[in-house]
């Protein structure tokens, strides 16, 4: 592991030698494999907090954020899970292992009376059977602890029973507490029935909230889809493949549609998702677990693989050398002008860097598996990407509302227009907004809900409408190579509320409109009964260095937007935000800020209003 440790301080002087806040990626060497990611950048940021957690054990500080103060309920298992990879990556002759076992021992030893719940009990038990597996367990624990373990480690915490549902816990835990009742049969603490019935129940949960399209409902029927609507099944699969279980036809199907949306969104720099909650590096590894799931179920082409290999090459590098902190030896996804949710706080700091560096090590290991040690990325990636589809709608649910996903394809850029309610509290929220969402073009920022290329009513009432909840009637149209997008709410969603709440004094019918280097959005509001004294805003917040006003609107130097107009705004104003920490995104800070207003005395006729982005192409990787 020494050897580890030289490497990585000379590898990351040499090769990730990047500014903080850059996210250019030119420089990655085309020879590097995933695997040598991982023992060379990866690892050894492990070997540190092995090395912290024994020298200062529950008063561990990173980036003066208390590791152990009582806020992060998963620490536990997370210290664990991550752990154990510094015992199963190390050779039994060499001679840090048997320091990496006592020292695993004495870890367990100190956090074993810690507040661990749900997650945290899933990541402790996964790593015990990893353990298990390598004949380790009852070296790496001692007696009592193991014990004290068998005792602790349970899903009945938070499942009710006979009924087996869950208590105050969102649906996603069904899979939680299969995996840990499952984990528990394997390490023969208990038998194979409640893991059975916990299955069935994930199953049917799935299949009753993910509809004739296969995407999870973040809610129970609302309509929020996200990240993990696509990562889901992605991660019930992972379950199977590591408790040993079939999977069935029917998850390979699920499966398979969460593969079709990440395959268009692949990308040389290896960004994930960049709308909904708990994205950043969170929302490049949902792609990770995703697509090396279906590598080991078969369920990609061999062309397919090689791609997906090749793209958590560019992840697993982004992460090393853009959230990965040198200066703190911590992953960032809270400073230097970044952003993330209350969820992800940095109260986590400890937790969030060990689950991140399971994510993209476990998936190694599946590439691994398959064959892939030691290679480099396909030199067709690049090429491969240009085939892609220009335009691609992805459906999540249809009926009494549309909830969808459009995915646009600009040359190297990925474009998302999420067409999403949001559900509790999200909708107020800019990373649920139906605008395009790109990196270092236009991002939302978590748990804010300026309005963000997003009209907002205020009316002579106080209450605040938007047009993002209620979305009906998706019509798309390709014309040649640009598509027109449209869609119509017969009601507005009325602010302040934990749920969207349906005001239909105001209908709105949307066009979009994508074309090489332009997105253009209109509206046309229609009242159904005559309104008084309405204020208007809308924002285009965006990382350029300057904006300078011009004849229809403003133009941008210093970053990737080229200028911005809009129709039926009476004022609209430029200042920097660089210094306001409202406007921070998971990758970084927007520094300028379009703010534009209208206010309207009487509105009874149909009102129009528009804005036109164009950007610049993105080189060539």
């Amino acid at each position: 592991m020494r050897i580890h440790l030289l490497c990585f301080g000379l590898c990351m002087a040499m090769s990730y030698a990047l500014p903080a806040a850059a996210h250019d990626q030119a420089d990655i060497p085309r020879s590097e494999s995933l695997d040598h990611i991982v023992s060379t950048a990866l690892l050894p940021q492990l070997d540190h907090f092995f090395a912290q957690l024994l020298q200062d054990q529950k008063a561990l500080q990173i980036d003066g954020t208390a590791a152990f103060n009582g806020k992060d309920k998963f620490l536990p298992g997370k210290i664990a899970i991550g752990m154990s990879y510094l015992l199963l990556n190390t050779p039994r002759n060499d001679p840090h292992f048997a320091s990496y076992l006592a020292g695993y021992r004495q870890i367990a030893d100190m956090t074993v009376d810690e507040d661990n719940e749900s997650w945290g009990i899933y990541y402790y038990l996964s790593a015990l059977n990893k353990l298990r597996e390598a004949g380790l367990l009852e070296q790496a624990l001692s007696p009592a602890t193991l014990a004290r373990l068998r005792e602790k480690l349970d899903w009945r915490g938070f499942v009710k029973q006979p009924e087996f549902t869950l208590i105050k816990l969102p649906t996603n835990y069904y899979g939680v507490a299969f995996s840990i009742a499952r984990l528990r049969y394997l390490l023969g603490w208990e038998d194979a029935s409640a893991s059975e019935v916990l299955l069935e129940r994930m199953v049917k949960h799935y299949q009753t909230y993910s509809g004739q399209f296969g995407f999870s409902d973040e809610t129970d029927g609302d309509g929020r889809f996200d990240r993990y609507s696509i990562l889901l099944i992605g991660e019930i699969c992972q379950r199977f493949i590591e408790t040993g279980l079939p999977v069935t036809p029917q998850l390979k199907t699920w499966l398979r549609h969460a593969v079709d949306v990440i395959l268009v969104r692949l990308n040389p720099r290896g960004d994930g998702f960049e709308f909904g909650r708990s994205i950043g590096a969170y929302g490049d590894t949902a792609f990770l677990e995703v697509l090396s799931a279906a590598a080991k179920l078969d369920v990609l082409t061999p062309t397919e693989r090689d791609m997906a290999y090749a793209f958590a090459i560019r992840a697993s590098n982004k992460y090393a050398q853009f959230w990965f902190d040198r200066a703190t030896h911590s992953v960032n996804l809270w400073d230097k002008g970044r952003r993330t949710d209350a969820y992800r706080a940095k109260h986590r700091i400890l937790g969030e860097n060990l689950s991140l560096l399971h994510q993209h090590i476990y998936t190694n290991n599946l590439w691994n598996q398959l064959g892939y040690r030691g290679q480099s990325a396909s030199a067709q990636f690049a090429a491969w990407l240009t085939q892609l589809p220009r335009y691609t709608l992805t459906w999540f649910a249809r009926g009494e509302y549309d909830r969808a996903l459009l995915t646009v394809r600009d040359g190297q850029r990925v474009i998302s227009l999420p067409l999403v309610n949001g559900g509790a509290t999200q909708h107020m929220n800019t990373p649920y907004f139906p605008i395009p969402f790109s990196n270092d073009l236009i991002q939302g920022a978590a748990d804010a809900g300026f309005p963000q290329l997003t009209p907002r009513f205020t009316l002579a009432d106080g209450s605040q409408l938007i047009g993002s909840a209620f979305t009906r009637h998706v019509l798309t149209t390709q014309e040649g190579n640009a598509l027109r997008l449209q869609y119509r709410q017969d009601a507005l969603n009325r602010l302040g509320e934990r749920e969207p709440q349906a005001d239909p004094r105001l209908r709105m019918e949307s066009e979009y409109r994508f074309a090489p280097g332009v997105i253009s959005r209109i509206d046309t509001y229609t009242p159904t009964t005559e309104l008084q004294n309405l204020r208007i805003d809308m924002e285009f917040a965006g990382f350029a260095e300057r904006a300078i006003a011009t004849e229809n609107g403003f133009r941008f130097e210093g970053g990737e937007a080229i200028s911005f107009e809009v129709e039926g705004f009476t004022q609209c104003s430029a200042d920097s935000v660089a210094d306001n920490a409202l406007y921070r995104a998971p990758m970084g800070q927007m520094k300028t800020r379009i703010r534009c207003k209208l206010d309207v005395l009487a509105l009874a006729a149909p009102l129009s209003l528009r804005w036109t982005l164009r950007y610049a192409p993105r080189e060539a990787d």
